[in-house]
């Protein structure tokens, strides 16, 4: 039996090697992977020796040769395939074991160029790993450290691989060698001007972990990193307590840090419930701005996500374990905020240092039957400076609650309406299936903080209704896209009562 060797990630590689050599296998090798076994004093057939040709092009051409192709891709069912490679002597391998260049390492640097990442794109591994897997009834191929001991098990006990193992670890090598090129077309494809949304849609992700079930127990689910990924989003958070992230925890704190990427210079604290938000306070100290986003909906924030861009204190940390929360995210904690949340066993405290308030290339993605939906993630919060629509022009203090309660409504399922006040989130009326329901249901969340508050709508106000309601409560601004072929009679009716209408020129539908 021969196994060709050749890894760029060379952890357990002697171990295996030597487990090998024990069982009569020959090893033929090439490059570092040969040094690091001969290093550890094991035989090592180099690959010229097999070839008769000497590596050539910087190592670019050491593979590509049908002394090695041939012994990969020779079926051992096909007597005349068998009888072919006897008569050009050429030896069969069996094993093929490789890992691939490190592309996805190399395209990490911050100071990588185009000719690096080119240079690190492998040509023979995946050739090689193709052949063997093509031909996976007679060859073992290997692209994951953790199969060594499986394969070396079996060859230990039955003096093969057996026929199950080596389709499966074919399946893992296809697997392993689409996820590579995608990664390679989609470092590529942007410098090379190719359109953003293309004929083919290729993405590299890998496994950050299982779930124990996605949003209800009996489905399964697991949460993927897309590698290459900007830094400052959740897959960089580090866990410091508490059980587990789940699915919903998960897609629900995702949510939240999208709603806290609106506050770039105050500290904000926010907190979701199923999706939405519940609460946002804006403050000057990380407390009073808890204090502020718990007060706006003290009952939904019950099992809720929260998330801050401030440091948390003991005094902030505190407050937060007189509640069940399932998840807190901040950019880090005093020690004795730590040893606070320590208390609360199942409460998930995450760390992330920034959110990264300059996302510029994430897609959003979401599955419909037979396919996906791809967009921009909605990441402009204004067209340009609101427009006043109305004879009366909001105040200072009215033109700051117009613009909190539009970045709140920018992030509640539509049809969405915030009222926000001082700082403060209060009512927010999402997902409603028509838009006077949403604002009925915000303005009886609000109670008497309704009163001088401004109205956010993440949509035009197609009839005048909606104003009306927010002039009956007390709304005295109200923020919205504008568009409507009736805006007309919202004008008039803020008019009338009094309102300051601002028009933004954008929409933020969230389905």
């Amino acid at each position: 039996m021969r196994a060709f060797l050749s890894v760029s990630d060379k952890s357990g590689l002697v171990d295996f090697a030597k487990g090998l050599r024990e069982l009569g296998v020959e090893l033929i090798s090439t490059g570092g992977t040969a040094k690091a076994l001969r290093d550890a004093g094991l035989d090592v057939t180099g690959v010229s020796d097999v070839t008769g040709f000497p590596e050539c092009l910087d190592g670019r051409v050491k593979t590509l040769h049908p002394r090695i192709h041939a012994g990969i891709l020779a079926r051992r069912d096909r007597p005349e395939h068998m009888a072919q490679i006897a008569e050009l002597e050429i030896e069969p391998i069996d094993l093929v074991v490789v890992n691939l260049y490190p592309f996805k390492q190399t395209i990490a640097k911050p100071d990588v160029t185009l000719e690096e990442a080119i240079e690190n794109i492998d040509i023979g591994g995946p050739s090689m790993l193709r052949a063997a897997a093509k031909n996976w009834q007679g060859v073992a191929s290997i692209v994951d450290v953790d199969d060594y001991a499986v394969v070396l098990e079996e060859l230990r006990k039955k003096g093969e691989v057996s026929r199950e193992t080596k389709f499966r670890l074919c399946a893992k090598v296809f697997s392993h060698t689409a996820a590579y090129d995608a990664l390679i077309a989609a470092y590529l494809a942007p410098q090379a001007g190719l359109p953003e949304y293309g004929d083919a849609l290729t993405l590299t992700f890998e496994k950050a972990q299982d779930m124990r079930y996605g949003e209800n127990p009996h489905q399964s689910a697991a949460f993927y990193r897309r590698v290459g990924a900007q830094p400052g989003c959740l897959t960089d958070a580090e866990q410091l307590n508490g059980k587990q992230l789940s699915y919903n925890n998960i897609n629900d704190t995702n949510g939240a840090l999208d709603l806290l990427r609106e506050f770039q210079d105050e500290i904000a604290v926010v907190a979701v419930k199923h999706g939405n938000p519940c609460g946002v306070g804006v403050a000057d100290t990380v407390f009073e701005a808890y204090k502020k986003a718990y007060e706006a909906d003290p009952v939904s924030v019950f099992g809720g996500i929260v998330v801050t861009n401030a440091p948390i204190d003991a005094q902030t940390a505190q407050e937060m374990v007189q509640i069940f929360l399932e998840v807190i995210v901040a950019p880090a904690y005093s020690d004795e905020a730590v040893a606070i949340l320590h208390t609360k066993q199942n409460l998930r405290v995450l760390r992330l240092p920034s959110v990264n308030h300059d996302l510029v290339t994430r897609q959003e993605i979401k599955s419909v039957a037979g396919g996906l939906l791809v967009q921009d993630m909605d990441l402009v919060l204004l067209d340009g400076t609101p427009i006043c629509a109305t004879k009366r022009q909001p105040t200072e203090d009215e033109m700051k609650n117009a613009l909190l309660a539009w970045k709140v409504v920018k992030h509640a399922k539509s049809n969405g309406i915030a009222i926000a006040k001082d700082g403060q989130s209060l009512g927010i009326g999402p997902g409603q299936v028509n838009r006077i329901w949403a604002v009925e249901s915000a303005i009886a969340r609000s109670g008497d903080k309704v009163q001088r508050a401004a109205l956010a709508s993440d949509a035009y106000f197609p009839f005048d209704d909606c104003v009306k309601a927010a002039a009956k409560a007390g709304i005295r601004c109200v923020i919205q896209p504008g568009g409507s072929l009736h805006d007309e009679d919202s004008v008039k009716a803020c008019d009338e009562a009094g309102i300051a209408m601002l028009y933004t020129g954008i929409r933020h539908f969230k389905h």
